[in-house]
């Protein structure tokens, strides 16, 4: 992994790791100092001291030195002589109510400016720290966003004279919740002394740090209070969680006992793994024991894995993906190409690489080609990555990792947009409907995209693979509820990333956004208690994405704890609030908009309702693209971002549409040669006798599975309900259907099933929507223009339809009843 020999090279982060040199560079570090002033006046030791102090480091195996002062030079070039990175704690007098004071604010600044100028491009310097550990007091009498943005501020000024840096600051739990955006990486000090409580924290950091590596920047045991041999072992897991973690790198606290702080030479604690003499502790060999072996630490098993990748057209990106399977870290995995009938230049590519598994096949959808893969896996997990997707070389052992630590059955893990890709790749990663990962908990998940996904083997073939129906989209969401649905869960990866290359034009955004909104509504087909009233689907975990979803308006809540002294002081992030982008939505423009548009040329009245309805849309895109979290070279970005927020729900709800028409007529062939009456009522009932072997709750099964097949979907009852399923018919209807079991005489019994068929919300806000807008014109125009009086009928056009689509979704589901209570040897009464 990362070596420790002299390099003139900087470091720069990658992902969610760093890299030196092209190769990836784990932090193995221990803290030094501060010392009392050595001969020159500095917060170090003796240059011959220092030497030998380094000598004995790089025996540990440590690769880099956090340090709570600005070296001088000859201490960096120390450090460059026994290839040693430092990480730069830069002081400044954080323990005051620094923000109060124009005076304290400055000092703040040339501490920053000067620490920076006297060591600029040394390439010793791994990062800069501009601050360490805030007072959460200090922070919440000065206010989060403010502290936020001073930090920010100081970060700037280091960029300003060495663009090229690495630059963070330094958390602690008290204040998890600070979150300064231009960060390069996350640093933390921990100290949690159970691995329990230390694994699920870091998974928390790693929630909080999404696309950036988070350094565990100080940890550590004193001797004198729990002993050398319980601190030698508390290091070593502490290292190894960390690592297992997908953890960047790892400081420990420190490297001897000899510490200087305030003025006094601090003799009541033993936090070192050296005594003062600098004679190792027996906690010494354990972390160099340590450090020998990470980041690598054995799996628990190593499972064979088969990757699958399927392909349609993808010349463009597909060689760049194989590459990256073919050097993966992972010592017994095989690569299995699908291609799903491209005629672009596929098969060439994959000649090239003679180690990967060729399958052509005609164009039947990416859930065939996926399942194509399956069939031919030989592994005992199957995984799956797309062709424009680009795999970190520790994609595997990382996803393996958590899903043997986890007990899950899938597992997944982040997508990320490359740095190479384009100026509009970077828009489309930052605008809606990209792939995101849903969390339940901070390791588990309701969803993991596609593009980097991997499952057992037999749970694929448990369910029965991928569902055919969804050929270009929704496949990846289908296989995690049927999964959790038979009570399996689904874990999520922090380590295990790919860089996934976004759409490079707004046509091909726009056009991939059409084939979501065609799977979203298959899926509310196969799973409709996850979507609502209005098409949307409806998640129980928080979805986690570069782009946001929608405006946030509502400010986060942090907890402080009691006079604000909690020792974990967590922020609650306020959620996207979701209905107010149903302005932006396609029936906002079709049944809102349009009709006060066209009102507005007769009625004077209406045109300002009609110039705040049409300004409404455009300003929440225009403010969705202000909270798009761009860097500050892409800025420029942010028209074109608002562009895409504004067409992305109409295309996708188009798309949506068009495949519910599409549903509807073939619901009208289901019930092709059935007359129904239009005087039907809204409920009827419908009952069956049988000789008592029957069971009501198999013939509700039967029946649910029968209402999926000829694509009329249901919700069943969730314990919860008065009924027993919810039949929604093509968005216009829904009908509920209660059941009940009557004990007759001689062990008969009969079935009785009532059916309850109304309109659905939507068909009543679109009826009554109709009606007022016609009531509106009628009323306006009537004296003027008589024949206006014909416009009801529309409303009574309306209606008919409305009922015939309730009456049909009835007349359906007694006959799919009549065909499941036959299949168990009932006879209707």
């Amino acid at each position: 992994m990362s070596g420790i020999s002299a390099t003139s090279a900087r470091v720069v982060a990658d992902g969610k790791f760093f890299r030196l040199e092209g190769k990836r560079f784990f932090v193995k570090g221990v803290t030094y100092g501060p010392f009392a002033p050595n001969a020159e006046n500095e917060m170090f030791a003796s240059r011959e001291q220092t030497a030998a102090d380094f000598r004995q480091i790089r025996e540990l195996g440590a690769n880099l030195l956090r340090i709570y002062y600005v070296p001088p030079a000859w201490f960096l070039d120390l450090a460059r002589e026994h290839g040693l990175k430092v990480l730069v704690d830069i002081p400044w007098p954080k323990h005051l109510c620094f923000l109060d004071s124009d005076e304290s604010q400055q000092v703040a600044r040339d501490a920053v400016r000067e620490a920076v100028r006297a060591t600029c491009g040394d390439s010793a310097i791994f990062a800069y720290s501009v601050v360490n550990e805030i007072s959460a007091e200090i922070v919440r009498w000065s206010g989060v966003a403010r502290v936020e943005r001073f930090i920010e501020s100081l970060i700037d000024e280091a960029k300003q004279i060495d663009p090229g840096c690495l630059c963070t600051f330094t958390s602690f739990p008290p204040t998890e919740y600070l979150q300064p955006r231009n960060i390069d990486f996350v640093c933390f000090n921990v100290y949690l002394h159970q691995p329990a409580a230390l694994e699920a924290y870091l998974a928390r950091l790693q929630t909080l740090a999404h696309a950036k590596p988070l350094l565990l920047a100080e940890f550590g045991m004193d001797s004198f209070r729990e002993g050398e041999a319980e601190k030698s072992q508390f290091l070593s897991w502490q290292i190894e969680t960390a690592f297992r973690s997908g953890v960047a790198g790892t400081v420990v606290f420190s490297y001897t006992d000899d510490w200087y702080r305030g003025g006094f030479q601090i003799e009541d604690w033993a936090f070192g793994l050296t005594t003062r003499e600098r004679k190792p502790k027996r906690s010494f060999d354990a972390v160099r024991e340590k450090y020998t072996v990470a980041s690598w630490f054995p799996l628990a098993r190593t499972l064979r894995v088969s990757i699958v990748v399927a392909t349609y057209n993808g010349a463009r990106t597909l060689k760049a993906c194989l590459e990256s399977l073919s050097a993966l870290h992972y010592p017994d995995y095989e690569v299995i190409l699908v291609d799903d009938g491209s005629t672009d230049a596929t098969p060439e590519i994959a000649a090239a690489f003679p180690r990967v598994r060729y399958i052509h096949q005609p164009n039947r959808g990416l859930s065939v080609a996926r399942n194509t893969g399956i069939a031919a896996a030989t592994g005992e997990v199957v995984a799956f990555t797309d062709d424009d997707c680009r795999a970190d070389e520790d994609w595997l052992y990382y996803l393996i990792c958590d899903l043997l630590r986890g007990g899950f059955v899938g597992v997944g893990g982040h997508n990320f947009l490359p740095p190479e890709d384009s100026a509009v790749a970077a828009a489309v990663a930052l605008s809606p409907g990209g792939p995101a990962h849903v969390m339940l908990t901070d390791s588990e998940a309701e969803h993991i995209p596609g593009c980097n996904m991997a499952f057992y083997k037999w749970a694929l073939d448990e369910i029965g693979g991928f569902d055919p129906i969804f050929r270009k989209a929704g496949d990846d969401v289908d296989i995690c509820w049927r999964l959790q649905q038979r009570g399996y869960r689904i874990g999520f990866s922090p380590g295990g990333f790919v860089w996934h290359y976004r759409r490079s034009t707004i046509k091909a955004y726009l056009k991939q956004q059409a084939g979501y909104g065609e799977a979203e509504f298959l899926l509310g087909q196969r799973h409709p208690e996850h979507f609502n009233s209005f098409g949307g689907g409806t998640w129980r975990g928080r979805i986690y994405t570069a782009a946001r979803s929608a405006l946030v308006v509502r400010p986060s809540v942090i907890y402080h704890g009691l006079f604000g002294s909690a020792p974990f002081q967590r922020l609650y992030a306020a959620q996207p609030a979701l209905p107010l982008m149903l302005a932006t939505s396609l029936g906002y423009h079709s049944f809102i908009l349009l009709p006060l548009i066209i009102l507005s040329f007769y009625l004077d009245f209406v045109l300002p309702l009609t110039i705040v309805a049409s300004a409404l849309p455009i300003a929440i895109c225009v403010l969705a693209a202000v909270q798009a979290d761009l860097p500050p070279g892409k800025r420029r970005l942010r028209p074109l971002i608002a562009l895409l927020f504004f067409l992305q729900p109409i295309v996708r709800g188009w798309a949506r549409l068009k495949s519910r028409l599409n549903i509807r007529s073939a619901m009208s062939r289901t019930i092709v040669g059935d007359a129904f009456d239009v005087s039907e009522p809204s409920t009827r009932s419908v009952c069956y006798w049988s000789d008592g072997r029957a069971d009501r709750c198999l013939v509700l099964g039967s029946l649910l599975a029968q209402l999926e097949q000829s694509g009329c979907p249901a919700k069943p009852d969730t314990g919860w309900a008065t009924y027993d399923a919810e039949i929604v018919g093509n968005g216009w209807s829904r009908l509920l259907l209660t059941t009940a079991t009557e004990d007759l005489d001689q062990g008969r019994k009969s079935f009785r099933c009532r059916l309850q068929s109304t309109w659905s919300l939507r068909a009543r806000i679109l009826f009554w929507a109709v009606a007022l807008t016609l009531s509106i014109v009628v009323l306006s125009f009537s004296a003027d223009l008589p024949e206006v009086w014909m416009l009801p009928m529309l409303l009574v056009i309306l209606h008919w339809y409305l009922e015939e689509e309730r009456q049909a979704l009835a007349h359906t589901t007694v006959r799919l009843l009549d065909q499941a209570a036959a299949a168990h040897a009932l006879i209707k009464l």
